[in-house]
């Protein structure tokens, strides 16, 4: 068997359009996300009697706001990309994120990929010349068709067997 490794195309990178829709997908989500929180905390709240929370809850500074945001992307990010290797976004447009080798990143990498994502116009980052964003380029990962890595990975792999005994 051969002891070759399967490397990334460029061909299989999606869009920076297709980016920016899972980007705006994914901020639908975020913002669905923090408003079942809040609902959730309020519900809590109330049965259980904190007024304190609820009163926090109902004057949240624009600074606890941005903060409460900001996790919740972190988090949002780091669980679905994490355990599925795709945000809710990329699940709805077929794309997926992995390494270079076309494999599901470490949970570590994912992390490291969703702090980027706070770098001021990261968002934006890959409508440039390429569809790689900074979050991409610095955690290493990839954001391609899922349908058509694994196909790549199939006839790669299926090719590797020949001759092999």
């Amino acid at each position: 068997m051969s002891n070759s490794t399967y490397i990334i195309d460029d061909k299989l990178l999606v869009s920076g359009g297709q980016r920016f829709l899972n980007y705006l997908l994914d901020m639908v989500f975020v913002f669905i996300s923090i408003i079942v929180l809040g609902f959730f905390l309020a519900f809590f709240a109330t049965v259980f009697g904190f007024e304190g929370l609820l009163l926090w809850l109902d004057n949240v500074s624009d600074l606890e706001g941005r903060l409460v945001f900001i996790v919740v992307t972190i988090f949002y990010y780091t669980l679905t990309e994490g355990l599925f290797g795709r945000s809710l976004a990329k699940l709805i447009t077929g794309t997926i994120v992995v390494d270079e080798n076309g494999l599901k990143p470490s949970l570590g990498t994912i992390f490291k990929r969703s702090l980027c994502r706070l770098i001021p116009f990261d968002g934006l980052s890959f409508l440039g010349s390429s569809a790689r964003g900074w979050h991409d380029s610095i955690s290493d990962t990839y954001v391609v068709n899922k349908k058509a890595l694994e196909e790549e990975m199939k006839i790669f792999h299926e090719f590797n067997l020949i001759g092999a005994e």
